[in-house]
């Protein structure tokens, strides 16, 4: 996950497939976030979100994909967990090349952009 707070510019990109889909920032930090934790829930614990809200989140991108991104295993003696399926993996890869590829084309004007800040705080 990105820390958007540092000195140097970044880009937020929110990528519209049409008919409401879309792969952005939050949607790709969660899939990352669970794909790092192996749980749903602690990946939104990550970003100060509920395992309802992630859990929409989820959802929302299965009905928008036609397929599921993530799968769950039921808790237990051993507790419970998640992956990303291979179409959740395809998914992050991609959006987060499309947002590498479009900040490195960007980087000299986001730096000039950046530049023309009088009073930085």
């Amino acid at each position: 996950m990105t820390d958007h707070n540092d000195a140097q510019p970044s880009l937020r990109m929110r990528v519209m497939l049409g008919n409401g889909a879309y792969v952005g920032p939050g949607r790709a930090d969660l899939l990352q976030g669970i794909a790092e934790t192996g749980s749903i829930a602690a990946a939104g614990r990550r970003m100060n979100m509920s395992y309802r809200r992630a859990w929409l989140l989820i959802d929302a991108l299965h009905q928008e994909f036609g397929a599921p991104m993530v799968t769950t295993a039921i808790g237990g003696k051993r507790g419970g967990g998640a992956q990303l399926t291979e179409l959740g993996q395809a998914v992050l890869q991609m959006y987060r090349q499309i947002v590498a590829r479009c900040e490195s084309a960007t980087a000299g004007e986001m730096r000039a952009l950046a530049a023309l800040r009088r009073n930085p705080p």
